[in-house]
């Protein structure tokens, strides 16, 4: 009998080791102590708070980046729009005094065209969504862009330019300013949602960034984001630039004989496209600070990700050559194991026998 418990007591040691070997045969293919948090002990709730945070920081990486591409593509709206905006600035000077009829005559032609690329920049989409619409991501700011040369907008100030004569300039210059800030469906080239729904008071688009921080980058087609105008303004450097452009659009060569009306009319349009310009560079500057905040606020969530993700490998993967010694040593004891099952079985035989 003692043969018996004995060869009994063997057989469940080597059990225990092939489960052992099994084991440390994972652990060397995974690299991990175990498939469940059950494997670490007492440093499983720990391993747990440390993936979650780390999946937590990671949503923040992959919601900047999302943004930064937002970002990205609405600087360089802004960069053309500001382009746009400089280049009538300057070519206004042309149509001082008593400019040629041809110069006249391009310029209206080329604001004309303006007018339609601005419209359609206003309207950019970025993976679906219209940047420049505010929490209204899926209709255009600007439903007719290709039209707007025509819109109530573009006709109202031609019938105002139309209408300037040698004393009139000061009321001609108020009525086309108020055109372009009207909000009136049947004058405004933007949607309803901008100029008369939740569009108009509402926030701009913005991200929770980090757990105590919420950055705004949203920049709304009719209104300035973060900015304030200057000058000569309607108080939107979009409407500012659009009224700019309606007004050339609008001229025609004879104006030139006008004198000072036609020149006070051109130094205002000039002025008003000014404002435009400066009001877009100062929220391309702003946007590119809101830019740098983001890329700083990512590349914080990646260091503490790195951090965090080899404290969870200590914690959860196992030290490679100390598995593999204690590998080779239990295959060592289970051979052992065998080698003592057959010598017990052998003697409890002999036993038997004799």
């Amino acid at each position: 009998m003692t043969g018996i418990s004995l060869t009994s007591r063997i057989d469940l040691n080597t059990i225990m080791l092939r489960e052992r070997l099994t084991q440390l045969g994972d652990q060397i293919s995974t690299g991990r102590k175990g498939n469940s948090y059950a494997a670490l002990g007492t440093d499983a709730p720990k391993a747990m708070d440390l993936r979650a945070e780390i999946g937590r920081r990671e949503t923040y990486q992959n919601m900047i980046g999302q943004t930064l591409s937002k970002v990205q593509v609405t600087q360089n709206v802004l960069n053309r729009l500001g382009a746009i905006a400089e280049k009538f600035t300057a070519g206004a000077a042309k149509l001082m005094g008593v400019a040629k009829p041809e110069e006249i005559q391009i310029q209206a032609g080329q604001a004309k065209a303006a007018l339609i690329e601005v419209a359609n920049l206003l309207n950019e989409e970025f993976a679906g969504e219209y940047l420049f619409g505010g929490s209204d991501i899926h209709n255009p700011p600007i439903p007719n862009p290709n039209a707007i040369a025509t819109s109530g907008m573009a006709q109202e100030i031609a019938d105002e330019v139309a209408g300037l004569n040698a004393t009139n300039a000061t009321t001609v210059l108020a009525a086309i300013t108020g055109w372009a800030a009207s909000d009136d469906p049947l004058v405004t080239p933007f949607s309803a949602f901008l100029e008369t729904g939740d569009g108009k008071t509402e926030g701009r688009r913005n991200l929770l960034a980090s757990d105590n921080e919420r950055i705004d980058y949203g920049v709304v087609a009719n209104r300035n984001a973060a900015v304030v105008s200057g000058g000569d303004t309607t108080g939107s450097w979009a409407h500012d630039l659009l009224r700019g452009l309606a007004s050339i659009a609008g001229l025609t060569p004879e104006k030139t004989q006008l004198g000072q009306s036609y020149t006070t009319f051109v130094t205002k349009v000039q002025e008003g496209l000014r404002s435009s310009v400066e009001a877009l560079a100062l929220e391309r500057g702003t946007l590119g600070t809101t830019e740098t905040r983001l890329e700083s606020l990512q590349n914080l969530h990646q260091s503490v990700t790195v951090s965090l993700t080899l404290q969870v490998r200590d914690l959860e993967e196992v030290d490679m050559a100390k598995t593999i010694t204690t590998f080779q040593a239990t295959q060592t004891q289970l051979e052992a194991s065998y080698r003592a099952i057959a010598i017990a079985q052998q003697l409890s035989l002999t036993r038997f026998l004799s």
